[in-house]
Formats: structure tokens, sequence, C-alpha cells
């Protein structure tokens, strides 16, 4: 059985938890912490950036599934052939602070150009929708990724405009909108969806119910100084998609 064979039988039974390390994440010791806590947990698979060295690094450490983040092409088909389980286009949100913005076409084409380098080599492929562009052309752009092949969509709830709201609300405005994304790609196409962007222990329940196949969590974990808090975080999200799974199995 494949490593990657874990994830998609958890997005199979909507309980699949990735941990994020962070696409800008180039720290060695932070991006080992945030690995070792989802590898204690149990979590579906772990997310971390395209640095040669991390890669190896933590292939080294761990047999969990592990994705790589990028938005250069040459850098995921580089990070299969250092032993990526699945790569992933995208993990935008973090980027949008640098003033990068993602058109739906650049998306499309970026992952054109992936699937391209890879030369028919299959691995697992998650594609990131920008969160800043119009709902219906989120929709547009997931069916041509499902079209393309493309194993998995991200949403993610990131806003066009300029003003808005910081802390607490900001978090939640920012929270409801990659649900009301999620909500909207789910009833648009048959490949899985993964919720990220705010989701914790606390808003986590709120993307399952919306059809999330899974979750995609960073900043509740990998901000956080204590490698215990850490732990701590990460079995609250995987025992909370656990009793999600529950509850869909009981409803077939």
């Amino acid at each position: 059985m494949e490593r990657i064979d874990l994830f998609k039988k958890h997005l199979d039974e909507k309980r699949a938890v990735k941990i994020i390390a962070g696409i800008d994440n180039f720290d060695m010791e932070s991006v080992k912490k945030v690995v070792a806590a989802a590898d204690k947990t149990g979590a579906s698979a772990v997310d971390i950036c395209a640095d040669e060295d991390i890669i190896k690094a933590v292939r080294e450490m761990t047999d969990m599934p592990v994705f790589v983040s990028s938005i250069v092409p040459s850098q995921l088909a580089r990070a299969v052939e250092l032993g990526a389980d699945a790569i992933e286009l995208g993990n935008f949100d973090v980027l949008y602070k640098s003033g990068k913005t993602f058109s739906a076409n650049e998306v499309l084409e970026l992952a054109k150009e992936t699937l391209a380098l890879l030369k028919g080599n299959h691995v697992f492929f998650c594609v990131t929708i920008p969160g800043e562009i119009d709902i219906n052309e989120q929709i547009s752009l997931a069916r041509e990724l499902e079209s393309l092949g493309i194993d998995l969509i991200q949403t993610e709830g990131h806003f066009a405009k300029t003003e808005q709201a910081n802390g607490v609300r900001g978090l939640m405005e920012r929270v409801e909108l990659t649900i009301s994304n999620t909500v909207e790609l789910v009833r648009n196409v048959e490949i899985p969806v993964m919720t990220a962007t705010g989701i914790n222990p606390t808003t986590a329940p709120f993307a399952f119910a919306a059809g999330a196949s899974a979750i995609g969590c960073g900043s509740c974990i990998n901000k956080l100084s204590s490698e215990i808090a850490m732990i701590a975080t990460s079995r609250q999200l995987v025992e909370m998609a656990s009793k999600n799974a529950e509850k869909v199995a009981a409803l077939v």
C-alpha cells in the first residue's frame, strides 16, 4: 500500500486532516516540530514547503503522507523526485501578504505546466482555488481542474478587498468565506474538497458540515511555540474529524 492511500481513505471517510507547516516556513526545526505533532496524533498528512533539504529531512522522519506546496511547477515536479506523496499548487493565503494575486487562468496554466513536467507520472495533485476571485470563477476553475484529472481542490477565505477586520472578527469573516466557498464547490464538482483558512478545533466542524472531505490546518498549530500545545491541538482536530466520520457512516 502506498503512503498516500491513508490520506485517500480518510478523504473517502470525510475525516482527512492535513497539518500545514507553511509554504513559507523554511525553519527546519519549526517544520520538524509540526511534522512530529501531526505524526504522533494520527493526522492524515502533513504539508511542507518545497525546500529540498526540508523535504529530505521530513521524508526521513515520518512514513505519513507528505504534501509539498509551491506555486512553482518545477519545484513541485522536483518534490516528487525527492519523495513527496502529494503536491499542492497553492496555499496562496500567506503569499497575498506580499501583494501577490492569482487569477483563475493563472492557476489553470500553472496546473497544466505542472502536469506536463510530471510527464505522465501520476502523483496525488491538489490545487488551491483562489478565494479572492468571484465564486462563479471558482466553480468554473474547479470544473476545469477536475477535467484535467486533479485529485483534490482546496478552498480558502481570502478577501479581494483591501479593508477587512483584523483579530478574531477578521478570522471569523475569513472562515465564513471559506466555508461558503466549500458549500458552492462541493455542489458543483465531484472531486473532494478540502477546507482551509482559519480552520481550528472550533471551526473545523463547520467545514465538514459544509461538505468538506478534508480540512487543512496551519496557523492554529504552526504558530504555537510549545510542542506539547501543537500535539494537543492536532489531537483535537483528529478526534473531531473521526467523530465526523462516525456520523457520516451512521447515515449511510
